[in-house]
């Protein structure tokens, strides 16, 4: 991929993406860091075919450098991206990185007993040396005939060159069988939790009903009689 050395930071890099290009960054390794420009359509082809885990060679005018494409920073509001990172890699040094788990073929379990295929796991973890990369794994879950059947990383052949470094009895793939109507019945009623907070709800409601309902006439208390009230009952002429 080729890219251009860039001296403009700071807020004036956005005139760049006007002009269809991508400001980078390239770090790691005994080098400093080189702050880039690549051309934003050269780029998504790129980062479509290699992800973030094969190796990208950065071609200038004075250096080349072997890197992974990290995750591309995008803008909230474009959607486009914003900005990518570039980490360099010592080709004769092992890299632990995660390549990403890509499933293929078709399993009798789902196809014709109607179950549900189930990836605990989207990746594996490997080590090997930059150049062994791969952009993905592929496994076949067409050995999935049953719901007993199972895939994990042990059964799995590494490519050459790559360690696997996820344990491997860890589960790659499986087959859920469908669910009885007494079980989806089940699944819909509310939790216990969900049902305490209903009736919180509903009593809580019904606290502030009561404390807001006019009292009744039992409920009303009597006038009370002040001490000016019985004196002038006491002078009051009684009739003749």
């Amino acid at each position: 991929m080729n890219a251009q050395p860039r001296e403009i930071l700071g807020r004036k890099v956005k005139n760049l993406r006007k002009n269809g290009l991508i400001p980078a960054v390239i770090y790691g390794g005994k080098k400093g860091p080189i702050s880039i420009t690549l051309n934003k359509v050269e780029f998504e082809k790129t980062y479509n075919a290699a992800g973030s885990t094969s190796l990208v060679q950065i071609n200038t005018d004075k250096i080349k450098d072997n890197v992974l494409i990290q995750e591309p920073q995008y803008d909230p509001v474009s959607g486009g991206i914003y900005h990518v990172d570039l980490t360099r890699v010592n080709m004769e040094e092992k890299i632990k990185t995660e390549i990403p788990i890509v499933t293929e073929g078709e399993s009798i379990a789902v196809e014709q007993e109607g179950g549900t295929l189930v990836t605990p796991r989207d990746n594996i973890e490997v080590e090997c040396l930059p150049g062994d990369l791969v952009h993905e794994i592929k496994i076949d879950i067409s050995i999935l005939k049953t719901f007993n059947d199972q895939i994990k990383v042990g059964d799995i052949t590494p490519p050459p060159g790559v360690e696997f470094i996820t344990d491997a009895d860890e589960v790659l793939a499986l087959v859920e069988p469908p669910r009885s109507e007494e079980e989806l019945a089940e699944l819909e009623k509310p939790t216990s939790e969900e049902e305490t907070e209903a009736v919180e709800a509903v009593a809580g409601e019904k606290e502030e009903t009561e404390e807001g309902a006019e009292p009744t006439a039992e409920e009303t208390p009597a006038e009370e009689t002040t001490p000016q009230s019985e004196n002038a009952a006491k002078e009051a002429p009684t009739a003749k």
